[in-house]
């Protein structure tokens, strides 16, 4: 079978330290890559569409954000299944809650570690988070949820595979072993804002939309070919417009500074 795996779309986030006009185009290109991840699923024939964790920027987005989220989802013909992040943690009452009053069939919530059999032998093991740090493995629990006549398992979850900050605890810390532990095909992660592989049957899919200066590969989602008892085929695709460049110059006077961003506004579309 063939999914999308995308994470950390962060829609409504505020961006406050550019202006206006810069923010309303940053913020609108986050509602454009769920279009363009809807027609990247259709073209290359996935039915399902997994999104790892932080749809949301925080747990209270205003009403339009989710109104706008889910009719940009429900434009497409694909399934999308969405887990909560650190950032849109579940809590009763919530976000969560607020979304499946206005989403269609489309669209489901995984806001409980609960198996569903999304075709026929095939099982998605949803590790959602019920509080924004969580000092236990939240994927654990795959160890122990039935699948009963499985041919394919997937894990979905939200967490830090190795130590993404700078101090303190770790939080939200998945074993780096988590799809050999609990016999899964393919883990489907977010938290980190970049592609990353963690071996061939683990990967961060990244942010769709680049929203910082990062290393590694952000603005991609992965399109995944999961198959019997074989490794997934994992391709990258492209799908974000705004590309974060960062340049470091000698510069002796401000000519020099100005010929500098000349020649670097001349090499960008």
């Amino acid at each position: 079978m063939k999914l999308i795996h995308t994470a950390d779309w962060q829609l409504g986030k505020p961006y406050g330290r550019f202006e206006p006009e810069v923010r309303a185009a940053l913020s609108e290109a986050r509602f454009d890559a769920i279009d363009a991840i809807g027609k990247e699923a259709a073209r290359n024939g996935a039915d399902h569409v997994l999104v790892a964790g932080d749809v949301f920027d925080t747990e209270g987005p205003e009403d339009r954000t989710i109104v706008q989220a889910i009719s940009r989802m429900e434009r497409h013909a694909c399934h999308w299944w969405l887990i909560p992040g650190n950032h849109d943690f579940a809590r009763n009452g919530g976000l969560w809650d607020r979304v499946r009053q206005r989403a269609g069939s489309g669209i489901t919530v995984l806001s409980e570690p609960q198996a569903h059999e999304i075709e026929p032998g095939i099982w998605l093991l949803p590790a959602p988070l019920a509080h924004r740090h969580n000092l236990d493995d939240p994927t654990e629990l795959f160890d122990t949820m039935e699948t009963p006549g499985s041919r394919i398992r997937i894990g979905l979850a939200h967490g830090s595979i190795r130590d993404f900050g700078t101090q303190g605890e770790t939080k939200n810390q998945i074993a780096p072993d988590r799809a050999r532990r609990s016999t899964l095909d393919y883990l489907a992660l977010g938290d980190w804002h970049g592609t990353l592989n963690i071996d061939p049957r683990t990967w961060y899919a990244g942010t769709p939309e680049t929203d910082r200066f990062q290393r590694d590969e952000p603005g991609q989602v992965l399109l995944v070919d999961i198959g019997d008892g074989r490794d997934p085929v994992v391709t990258p695709i492209r799908t974000g417009r705004f590309q974060w460049i960062k340049r470091s110059w000698t510069v002796n006077d401000q000519a020099g500074f100005d010929a500098e961003c000349d020649q670097l506004l001349g090499s960008i579309d």
